[in-house]
């Protein structure tokens, strides 16, 4: 699911009547989450909600994001959900690979890990490569500008970057985006995704349902894209080497070729074509 979904919509657990309409809505995978939407008292109902939200069938994947696996909420989410079957666990505050590797086993379901601090940004890789069931690696971009002191999200390019090698660097696929947390501005919201795109993010997580449609059109590969991904894969009909020129004069190798398949792929699985170029 991580490298395909588009759109990863977050739904507060102590909402269960809220999970159905997610469900029923154009966010490609739901998120289920027990930790910074839930204030203290409610932590037990929500978790008592995933436990139950998780024994059943839903149309789309539920992804459930614990509270830290540090915290005594945490410990508790990690017992109870722990060989539910769920489609895959968030983990938050994550650094420590063999602590991951802990968890992973315990949980016994993919996880998508959350770094939120600097240490976590130097062991991206570790994390990354810690254990099988680990899917991907993404930043919790508000916790991370806390704890590097910074004030400027451009301060945040670097990790950004750091996260992208080192989920492929373990063979993993592209990694989400991390929140647009302005939920009115959705042309920053549109902007930021497309930046993040064309900088080896696919897909990213919303917060309000208003920002699913303009994820998803960023994240749809275009007419133009899939044109011309389908033209060069034409081109290699009667091809015997392992480089050439086109027809347009382009220079074309196995790697041009990968890309072109994947993005044919993306375009058969959303079934309609997008417009963002």
């Amino acid at each position: 699911m991580i490298g395909k979904a588009r759109s990863w919509l977050y739904v507060p657990a102590h909402r269960p009547e809220l999970l159905a309409k997610a469900m029923a809505g154009p966010a490609d995978a739901v998120v289920y989450d027990l930790e910074d939407a839930i204030a203290a008292p409610d932590k037990a109902a929500a978790r008592a909600n995933a436990v139950t939200a998780a024994a059943q069938t839903w149309p789309k994947p539920l992804w459930i994001r614990i509270n830290s696996p540090q915290t005594p909420w945490g410990e508790s989410d990690v017992a109870d959900l722990a060989g539910r079957g769920v489609a895959g666990i968030r983990v938050p505050k994550c650094d420590d690979p063999d602590a991951v590797a802990r968890i992973a086993d315990r949980l016994a379901a993919p996880l998508h890990l959350l770094v939120e601090s600097a240490l976590g940004v130097e062991n991206a890789f570790g994390l990354a490569a810690c254990h099988p069931l680990v899917a991907s690696v993404s930043l919790g971009e508000a916790d991370l500008l806390a704890d590097l002191r910074v004030r400027d999200n451009t301060a945040l390019e670097w990790a950004r970057q750091r996260v992208v090698t080192a989920n492929r660097a373990a063979g993993l696929p592209s990694p989400p985006h991390a929140v647009w947390t302005d939920v009115a501005d959705l042309h920053g919201l549109v902007t930021d995704s497309a930046t993040a795109r064309d900088r080896g993010f696919f897909g990213r997580s919303v917060v309000h349902p208003k920002q699913i449609e303009p994820v998803n059109a960023v994240f749809t590969p275009s007419h133009t894209e899939v044109d011309d991904a389908r033209q060069l894969l034409n081109s290699l009909h009667g091809k015997d080497s392992a480089a050439w020129l086109d027809e347009q004069g382009r220079f074309v190798d196995p790697a041009v070729v990968a890309r072109s398949r994947w993005v044919l792929d993306l375009a058969e699985q959303f079934e309609t074509e997008g417009t963002t170029s």
